[in-house]
């Protein structure tokens, strides 16, 4: 075995750990249940072939099961997606500054998002599903949509006509989004809340609705992570090396947005984790997409489950949201990314 694949398969295997560490420590925090040290026990209780006489009563366990676990486990889901999807964006439009809400998949969701909990407020409970996650779904689907067809109407579909068609679009649909806050001021605090982020609402349902977007996209980018590389010597160069780069990038952003915005519609909007995670995996691992995406997938799931925890304990009873803990932690990360980069040209 060659030293470059040991070192690599160490990596994965220190990533995985963090990983797992992480999770663990997530599910025995919590106000109210078994005692923190025997969460593990119970756990490894529930393994086939395996006694730990936890010591964990049924009642204490509904509450790590069905309270603390869906909480982390839709938490690392959307930490992955985001992530990944973060790091794919900025080698298509190679741009390191650039995240998951760059085509607009943030504000279709939102505009989704206070459509419902707006206008059909009052008909929800009549619907077999819970509409805000869908009709946010379908937003950022639709938005990311425009912007891509924005870019095509100019001809060649180059990074720049993206990123010039998503702002327009962006802009758009916000001002949407506030005309129908304004004339619906009762509902603000509301909408203001599902913007800021949220998964103390988890359920093991939200989990089963966006695991399997999330499987999916992370499998075709997994797949593209060496086109990623081919694109980082720029698109005329690329093309000429027989790569198809339109075909990637619609590709790519295809499966980046479908992951986000499956992820987004149960979530809320958090920011930054798609910026910080891929700049922290690049500083451990180097530029390459061969370790860049897969890297992203662990550190982007332990980054959002560890950031949710002191959402959970800074202003108990009360909840944190979470987008509130990443933005703080994101925001100086983003001033040092810019920093670095003007010192560098």
């Amino acid at each position: 075995m060659s030293d470059a694949r040991v070192v690599a398969l160490r990596r994965y295997g220190l990533a995985g750990l963090i990983f797992l560490v992480v999770i663990v420590a997530a599910v025995m925090i919590g106000p109210s249940g078994p005692p923190a040290w025997r969460v593990p026990l119970a756990l490894l209780d529930r393994l086939p072939l395996v006694d730990t006489s936890s010591g964990v009563s049924d009642s204490q366990w509904a509450v790590v099961w069905e309270i603390r676990m869906p909480r982390v486990i839709l938490g690392a889901l959307v930490g992955s997606m985001l992530a990944v999807a973060g790091a794919s964006y900025q080698g298509v439009f190679r741009n390191p500054l650039v995240d998951p809400y760059l085509l607009g998949a943030a504000a279709g969701a939102g505009l989704g998002a206070t459509i419902v909990l707006t206008v059909a407020r009052s008909q929800t409970s009549t619907w077999p599903i819970d509409p805000v996650p869908t009709v946010a779904f379908i937003g950022a689907i639709v938005t990311v949509f425009a912007t891509y067809a924005v870019g095509a109407a100019f001809g060649r579909t180059s990074s720049v006509t993206l990123v010039l068609a998503g702002i327009a679009v962006v802009s758009m649909v916000t001002a949407v989004q506030t005309f129908i806050l304004q004339r619906h001021s009762d509902v603000v605090r509301e909408v203001y809340s599902w913007i800021l982020g949220r998964l103390h609402t988890a359920t093991w349902g939200d989990v089963r609705l966006v695991a399997p977007y999330v499987f999916v996209s992370v499998i075709v980018l997994m797949l593209h992570r060496r086109h990623l590389d081919l694109l980082r010597v720029g698109e005329d160069e690329a093309q000429a090396l027989g790569g198809s780069v339109a075909h990637v990038r619609l590709v790519v952003v295809t499966a980046a947005t479908l992951g986000t915005a499956a992820v987004v519609s149960v979530s809320g909007l958090i920011g930054f984790v798609g910026l910080v995670v891929p700049h922290v995996v690049r500083m451990v691992t180097g530029s390459s997409y061969r370790s860049v995406i897969p890297l992203s997938v662990l550190y982007g799931g332990a980054f959002l489950v560890l950031a949710d925890i002191p959402g959970r304990i800074l202003t108990d009873p009360a909840e944190t949201p979470i987008g509130v803990v990443t933005a703080l932690l994101g925001a100086p990360f983003f001033v040092y990314v810019l920093r670095t980069r003007q010192v560098a040209t």
